[in-house]
């Protein structure tokens, strides 16, 4: 349970709010490079309370800039992307990538004016098909952190976007609790393959909690036959970071960055990848089309409403959502435990189906919710320590910190997992997963 107070610190993140400026030390993924084409339609884009705007130039530069014009405050969705900048269409004034300003049409050719102006605008790398930006305080940025999911060759990897109607911290702390699984994600008859899953063979789970310099290992103790314990390690990792670890049928790595567009939406950029070889043509056509029209982990190709250039992310919001119940149906529950069709599904209603941002107060904490607790413990830690002596985590500065893998391995029963897995758990890029899942 969290006091309101904690609650508070840890849910809002707009300019100015504890978390927000915790957030705005990292870099954050936050588009598709495929979504923005050179001198094509910009997109809006909503990142910790800010409205933006991003678009390619004519050069293939991407720009990620305040929506509304430095003028008198049109909106620069509406602009003209040509010739190297952005157009407002209201009086023609023209902005770079950088902001600064190319063209006032209706002002004098040696108004003061094109040198004070600047728009606002947040750097933006791109690497392997994503888009980053860094919206923090520092001129010079830290080096975009060392995600193996995006490091990794294209076709090893499939990456997802969706809006989920609820808080960051709501969203987030659904990956990192791996007691949920095998029950939610089961069927009423234990006929799927979900209830196949070594961790449905012991629903109590030990959980043990170990911080590290990025975040934490979340281990989940499972007794098996033969005396052996199957471990599954989620990690978070600073700030908004999960990852999961791989399945036995077909083993890739997977997770999320849980980016926050305002305090009650989140943009969800899911990920999942093989760290050697491209991934499994099978899984690619489940992940991208569901499977007998249930969702898999990602949001399909086919899940998502059309809605107006306006809104921020316009492509990426679901037809499921809390408005009609995401899917459910009590036929459905008849067959699955969760009505719901489709993993991601089940998640999203759990994590968002009461309210946007829920009163923890309220909340019953057991041993199950042990890396919930710490990860809530470790945020509040780095949002104070920031707030009062300026102190940045370590990993805001030091992108190989994030090379951390989550590891499902069985080792003797009663043995230390953190011994036996220490190597597994440590990211090698080009190298496999050591053991197998």
């Amino acid at each position: 349970m969290l006091t309101r107070e904690d609650n508070e610190l840890l849910v809002r993140v707009g300019p100015g709010t504890a978390m927000g400026k915790l957030m705005r030390l990292y870099w954050i993924p936050f588009l598709l490079a495929k979504d923005v084409a050179a001198d094509g339609q910009p997109y809006r884009v909503r990142l910790l309370g800010e409205d933006l705007v991003a678009f390619r130039d004519s050069s293939g530069k991407v720009g990620l800039v305040d929506q509304a014009c430095a003028h008198r405050g049109a909106p620069l969705l509406f602009g003209r992307n040509e010739d190297g900048g952005i157009r407002c269409v209201y009086h023609g004034w023209k902005f770079s990538t950088t902001g600064s300003v190319q063209e006032m049409p209706a002002e004098p050719a040696n108004s003061p004016m094109l040198k004070k102006v600047k728009l606002k605008a947040y750097p933006v790398q791109e690497r392997n098909g994503v888009l980053w930006t860094y919206m923090g305080p520092d001129e010079v940025p830290p080096p975009l952190p060392s995600m193996e999911w995006n490091m990794v060759p294209q076709e090893n990897v499939h990456v997802s976007l969706r809006i989920q109607e609820c808080n960051w911290l709501q969203a987030l702390e659904g990956e990192i609790d791996s007691a949920h699984a095998a029950i939610l994600h089961g069927r009423v008859d234990s006929g799927g393959s979900i209830d196949q899953w070594k961790q449905a063979a012991d629903l109590a789970p030990k959980f043990e909690v170990v911080q590290h310099d990025a975040g934490i290992h979340i281990a989940s103790r499972r007794k098996l036959e033969g005396e052996k314990n199957y471990i599954r390690v989620n990690q978070f990792l600073m700030p908004f970071w999960t990852l999961v670890p791989p399945f036995s049928q077909y083993p890739e790595l997977s997770g999320h960055a849980w980016v926050p567009m305002d305090d009650e939406h989140t943009l969800c950029v899911m990920f999942s990848y093989h760290p050697t070889q491209p991934m499994y043509e099978k899984t690619l056509k489940v992940f991208k089309e569901g499977h007998n029209g249930r969702e898999s982990a990602h949001a399909s190709e086919g899940s998502f409403e059309k809605r107006p250039v306006t809104e921020p992310y316009h492509t990426y919001w679901s037809r499921y959502n809390r408005a009609n119940a995401y899917g459910y149906s009590w036929d459905m529950a008849q067959k699955y435990n969760a009505g719901m069709p489709g993993l991601w599904l089940q998640d999203a209603a759990c994590q968002s189906g009461v309210a946007a941002i829920y009163d923890r107060t309220k909340e019953n904490l057991g041993t199950s919710d042990s890396g919930v607790a710490r990860t809530r413990r470790v945020l509040l830690e780095a949002t104070k320590k920031l707030a009062a002596q300026e102190q940045r985590p370590v990993s805001t500065t030091d992108p190989d910190k994030f090379l951390v893998r989550a590891i499902s391995i069985t080792i003797p029963e009663g043995g230390d997992w953190m011994a036996q897995g220490k190597d597994f758990m440590q990211a090698k890029l080009g190298q496999g997963f050591g053991y197998q899942p």
